[in-house]
């Protein structure tokens, strides 16, 4: 067994793994997580806006993820988990605010008369979707792009006002770029399986276990306070003294007798295990010495900028009272921002008579007009979009800007096969693991997942 670990970043990855190995391995085992940032949790914060918790990076967890469940239930949050209020999400598109039609699986619809009733897409549009019953079975690649399994089923009207809002509001990425296998397993599944993806999709919906009640749980589920709560606790379980905060791993070398160390600018760690649980471009600064090609591999993993501006409005400011949890944005409509939620009309902890919270989101692949705008330029551009789709003309009494720079890693084609050489290459280095957003699956469930085999496979040794 290890004695000693070093865990080279402090995001939810991080504390998770660690997380995992305080409870597999005990005490007896010193546990060291460094981070150049002066705070743990990396791109989960819940600061107050209005006297509210808001978090200004993800805002949700995957319920069905069974790690992140056992991380919660062990950390004791289990009675903190809240579900999103009832009313759907909507799209802007063709100068109105339309509701996302039930059963749209990532933005592919498996019935078209909703679809018809939202007046999302046109008449034409509604009817080429149909299409995709009678057609043949479409020839793929080996790893084809969303794209490439979205236009030829669908048509283009599908892609750009359905699948590319939803996909742009999760990943901020191009579907035209995105692997189906590696961003969305599922639909690439389906579209191996059934010659029609209507057909397979209306398949699984009828095998698909129902719940005793009757009443499907929400697929995304939060905690009162905020996500800040879960690495909070995570921090508390391994312990603050292990943490070595504004402490950035500048260097990693392996030593004669096979341990690791890792060097900052206050000193260096030295330890029998090393996991590296930072953005892809950072780990490969880390593995250049070690691997020039792994290095490489991981330099291929593209990142976007994003931002988001969260603004605080009486209720009496807002043209109508918000029903429903927020919407997005097609680039096809030319507009700054991606997407907004509607914060207190979402969520249960944060509803109340006297605030209404919008986390406007900004940037997506391609499009960084954000970047060179001061928070106050930001904004108003920001208010502008508000002002044209919601008719919200008010001056919000509060407002927070948060900007992720580097912040969404992008799974372009070819990444599964891109990461499994990235094993093969890391293997041989005795000790060190990779683990993160960057390689299989980048939400909270997905970096709980693979932290979880990470510290099963440490302690296996």
């Amino acid at each position: 067994m290890p004695s000693s670990i070093v865990i080279v970043g402090a995001g939810p990855a991080g504390l998770a793994t660690a997380t995992f190995l305080r409870w597999q391995l005990g005490p007896e085992t010193a546990i060291t997580v460094l981070d150049a940032r002066a705070e743990a949790g990396g791109k989960v914060r819940t600061p107050l806006l209005a006297g509210l918790p808001v978090d200004t990076g993800p805002d949700s967890l995957l319920a069905r993820g069974a790690e992140l469940r056992e991380l919660i239930d062990g950390l004791g949050l289990t009675d903190q988990i809240v579900e999103p209020m009832p009313g759907g999400a909507f799209i802007w598109s063709r100068g109105r605010l339309r509701p996302i039609p039930p059963g749209a699986t990532f933005g592919l619809p498996e019935r078209l008369l909703p679809v018809l009733r939202s007046g999302l897409l046109s008449p034409a549009g509604t009817l080429r979707a149909g299409l995709d019953v009678v057609l043949p079975r479409t020839a793929l690649p080996g790893d084809p792009s969303v794209g490439e399994l979205v236009r030829p089923r669908f048509g283009s009207e599908v892609y750009d006002r359905m699948v590319e809002p939803l996909l742009g509001g999760v990943h901020a990425g191009s579907p035209d770029l995105l692997s189906a296998g590696s961003t969305v397993p599922e639909i690439a599944a389906m579209a191996r399986t059934g010659r029609s993806m209507i057909l397979t999709m209306r398949d699984r919906r009828r095998a698909a276990p129902k719940p005793p009640d009757s009443k499907r749980p929400a697929a995304l589920v939060s905690l009162r306070g905020g996500l800040s709560r879960l690495t909070q606790a995570m921090v508390s379980e391994i312990g603050a003294d292990s943490l070595r905060l504004g402490s950035a791993a500048t260097g990693l070398a392996r030593e004669a007798d096979g341990r690791w160390t890792v060097t900052t600018p206050a000193g260096s760690h030295t330890a029998d295990i090393v996991v590296v649980a930072t953005p892809a471009y950072t780990a490969a600064d880390l593995l250049e010495p070690l691997s020039v090609e792994a290095a490489g591999i991981l330099r291929e993993t593209p990142y976007v900028d994003v931002a988001n501006v969260t603004l605080a409005y009486r209720p009496a400011e807002l043209p109508q009272a918000l029903t429903g949890t927020g919407f997005l944005v097609p680039p096809v409509e030319g507009a700054f921002i991606v997407g907004c939620t509607w914060l207190t009309s979402k969520w249960p902890h944060l509803a109340n008579e006297d605030v209404v919270l919008i986390k406007c989101m900004v940037g997506r692949w391609g499009d960084n007009r954000w970047l060179p705008m001061d928070d106050a330029e930001l904004e108003g551009r920001v208010r502008a979009d508000l002002a044209t789709i919601m008719g919200v003309v008010a001056e919000p009494f509060d407002r927070l800007v948060q900007r992720w720079p580097g912040a969404m890693p992008q799974y372009t084609v070819g990444h599964s096969a891109r990461m499994d050489r990235l094993d093969a290459l890391v293997e041989p280095l005795d000790g060190l693991l990779l683990t993160g957003s960057a390689y299989r699956g980048s939400g909270l469930a997905a970096c709980a997942t693979q932290a979880k085999a990470t510290a099963a496979r440490i302690a296996a040794r």
